[in-house]
């Protein structure tokens, strides 16, 4: 069988045996599944797919968002893990079976490394909301020094009232308590904004009226990013033998207070209205009508498994060549899934709660992404018993929902790293490493000033909404160029022979299904994208030009690795190009021979 021949040592990767022997692997099966949980458990499975739910018809986006996960979220997830086990290699360097797509391989480290960039700041945000929990009073329980005359929990009603021939405009509050009569139709209502809201936009972001109003740097959230990227550091120091057992925490914790919020929350007055907005009888099969519903079902998929940013590959690459990926590709896909239904369950119990309270519809009460962490459940939880605990515990989820995610991208590229200079990263592997996390936290510090929150929407809008088509290039490359046969076959080297007809389903999605849909919604994305906003605030030209140069900053290694490999070889171009895309001398699973003899020198 093609791809079963035995690999000698010293040709399978660019370093000697030692080196490879030091590479290192997941100390145990679970530490390596608590991590992929833990990377695709994210803030999104949180803020983002509860309000898609409710947005998008309730339980009738569980259709087409269940649809999305079996025909491109799994297929993709499987082949990702599948490649980094296989190759033992991270994601530049797994690219040796396509070479001329080895760019591909930069794009996901250059995209991941942006992506770090500000997640360690919505990191550093849910550390000050920590913090500030355990203040005597909740410092956005009410409007203190630092709210303006719009700061309030309810409108500030006016009226027009004649008495004795004259009109007078008075307080509404007043009026009622006087038992006065306001004069038809002359009521009236002055904007406000709620303490939570102005506490996040005043306090802690202290936010400049644009991007081009830089400020100061938010001491504050500083100090807060300089602790988050202190415990990313410490946790990836020593590579796995560190990073393994802190997931251990960092991936359950999480659900530990999911489990907390829910059964506190489900037992109050209106729980039950905000459930039914979420998932419940309001939910509206007409909605599955619209095409915007799939493609949020779709872009929710992606980045809630966080494929095609290169961390499951680097994952992967540190598993035992027999690990069952397939097994655990269901796993972690239905696990991520379900926590994002059970989270919702959690978040719109509390919202209903809190409409309740209010004498509101959810409709108006529910948002999602910074809005629902850092205003609307902030704001909920002071209805609950113990606000402080509650906000605790909230916040506390938040930074283990995030800080796992980050240990992820920034060790797609220590493993990049690795891979391409071996003995130089083992030999230096603590400095480079906190080299590495200085040069971002010294970047993200743009994020933490007071224009920090525009440049964090203009960094995600311009880098990490093109995973499809990192996706498209990855399911191409394995599929049509590597080929889906070969690439089976080599699946089957690691998990065991499996009938044709298992096979039979993959192939469709791989080949077909899969990349059909991304190049869809990528179409959907480029047709339907426009420039970045924060609220009614717009961005300037020059800022919408930096967004498209870091974009071209990710892109530009496709042709610049395509022509470097195409170059290097001989004939013609047709062969050159036709050389560059079959498998390097080196391709090939480095770890079997190894694993074979039963030796425990690989684990750590």
């Amino acid at each position: 069988m093609e791809g079963q021949q035995e690999f000698d040592c010293a040709i399978s990767l660019p370093e000697s045996c030692e080196s490879l022997l030091k590479r290192g692997k997941w100390a145990s099966d679970v530490e390596y599944r608590l991590s992929l949980i833990g990377y695709a458990v994210g803030l999104g499975n949180v803020w983002r797919f509860p309000y898609l739910a409710y947005k998008n018809g309730g339980g009738a986006f569980l259709i087409p968002y269940t649809m999305m996960l079996v025909l491109v979220g799994l297929p993709l997830f499987f082949l990702e893990c599948a490649l980094g086990q296989y190759a033992n290699l991270g994601p530049i360097l797994v690219w040796k079976c396509v070479p001329i797509l080895q760019g591909v391989g930069f794009l996901m480290v250059l995209m991941s490394t942006y992506v770090s960039i500000y997640y360690n700041v919505i990191i550093c945000y849910s550390l000050y909301y920590l913090f500030a929990s355990f203040k005597h009073v909740l410092p956005w329980s009410d409007c203190f020094e630092w709210a303006d005359e719009k700061c309030g929990r309810k409108p500030e009603g006016k009226c027009n009232v004649t008495s004795e021939g004259i009109v007078s405009t008075m307080n509404l509050t007043w009026v009622q308590a006087n038992n006065l009569t306001c004069d038809l139709n002359s009521t009236s209502y002055q904007l406000f904004e709620s303490p939570t809201m102005q506490y996040w936009d005043k306090v802690t972001l202290r936010r400049s009226t644009g991007i081009h109003d830089t400020g100061d740097i938010v001491l504050d959230l500083a100090l807060c990013l300089l602790l988050a990227w202190i415990i990313v550091a410490a946790s990836l120091i020593k590579g796995l033998k560190s990073a393994g057992k802190v997931v251990y925490f960092t991936a359950t914790f999480p659900y530990i207070v999911l489990v907390i919020l829910l059964a506190e929350s489900i037992t109050l007055e209106g729980a039950w209205d905000g459930i039914n907005y979420y998932i419940g009888k309001e939910s509206d099969i007409t909605k599955l009508k619209d095409a915007e519903v799939w493609k949020d079902a779709a872009s929710q998929i992606f980045f809630s498994l966080s494929t095609a940013f290169g961390g499951l590959v680097t994952l992967s690459s540190y598993s035992k060549f027999n690990n069952n990926c397939y097994l655990d590709s269901i796993v972690v896909c239905v696990t991520n899934s379900l926590t994002s239904l059970f989270a919702g369950f959690a978040i719109f119990s509390v919202l209903g709660y809190m409409a309740h309270i209010l004498g509101k519809p959810v409709s108006e009460i529910a948002d999602s992404g910074f809005g629902l962490a850092f205003i609307v459940y902030p704001e909920a939880l002071l209805h609950l018993p113990v606000p402080h605990i509650w906000s605790f515990l909230f916040f506390s989820m938040l930074v283990t929902l995030g800080i796992d995610s980050q240990f992820v991208l920034v060790e797609t590229v220590l493993t990049s790293i690795e891979d391409c200079f071996p003995k130089l990263m083992r030999n230096n592997r603590f400095y480079i490493t906190i080299g590495y996390c200085t040069i971002l936290f010294l970047l993200g510090l743009l994020c933490v000033t007071q224009a920090g929150i525009y440049w964090i929407i203009l960094i995600d809008t311009f880098c990490s909404g093109w995973i499809f088509f990192a996706a498209i290039i990855e399911l191409v490359g394995v599929c049509w160029v590597y080929g889906t046969n070969r690439f089976i076959q080599n699946i089957e080297m690691m998990i065991g022979v499996k009938p044709r007809s298992f096979w039979l389903w993959w192939k469709m999605c791989w080949q077909y299904i899969s990349p059909l849909i991304s190049l869809v919604i990528l179409i959907w994305f480029l047709a339907t994208s426009s420039a970045p906003s924060y609220g009614p605030i717009l961005y300037p030209t020059w800022s919408i030009v930096l967004g498209w140069l870091m974009t071209i900053s990710c892109f530009m290694w496709l042709p610049i690795v395509a022509i470097i490999y195409i170059h290097q070889t001989e004939g013609t171009l047709r062969q050159r190009i036709v050389k560059a895309s079959k498998p390097a001398a080196n391709w090939g699973p480095p770890l079997r021979k190894i694993e074979d003899k039963d030796t425990d020198i690989w684990t750590l």
